[in-house]
């Protein structure tokens, strides 16, 4: 059966691979707004499918910071909300909650800076959705959140990007 997914106008394929599709980028759109995967997981998918980089890394910064003013806005009332509630629920937030307090006490130090390299390093369990639960949790504001947030999600976005640009060069793909 032939391939019926509408095709992006944006000239980024090779006589081997097909050009990229909306479905690829909206799918990696996605994954870097998710909590689990973020930009870190973001990145690797859309270079794998063939979406040119002046498109990818800005477009995965913006995808990867949207959630994160909601976030700090709504995660005390959220997790207030979920505690009343009870059961799995005030589990789930005590949970929430014990890792963000965690997570914030080697900030709490430094502040801004501190959230800055927490959100900047791209390992498991850091990024903008835990960097704006620990915001969250330290009564820090929005706008002096989202600078550093927005700093460290830029970064993690280079040091993601010059990994997968070095492991693709490496492998030869």
């Amino acid at each position: 059966p032939r391939n019926t997914q509408p095709r992006v106008a944006i000239k980024s394929h090779t006589k081997d691979k097909p050009p990229m599709t909306l479905h690829d980028y909206l799918f990696t759109l996605l994954l870097a707004m998710a909590p689990v995967s973020e930009l870190r997981g973001a990145i690797p998918f859309g270079l794998a499918h063939d979406i040119p980089q002046a498109l990818l890394y800005p477009s995965c910064i913006l995808a990867n910071l949207l959630p994160v003013p909601f976030v700090i806005l709504f995660l005390r009332r959220i997790l207030a909300w979920m505690q009343r509630k009870g059961g799995r629920l005030a589990a789930a937030a005590g949970w929430l909650e014990k890792r963000g307090r965690a997570k914030s006490a080697r900030i709490k130090r430094s502040e801004l800076l501190g959230l800055y390299l927490f959100v900047a390093i791209p390992l498991p369990g850091t990024g903008a959705w835990t960097g704006a639960l620990v915001a969250a949790l330290l009564g820090r504001r929005l706008s002096h959140a989202m600078l550093s947030i927005g700093a460290g999600v830029m970064t993690a976005c280079c040091i993601v990007a010059l990994l997968c640009k070095g492991i693709i060069h490496i492998a030869g793909l």
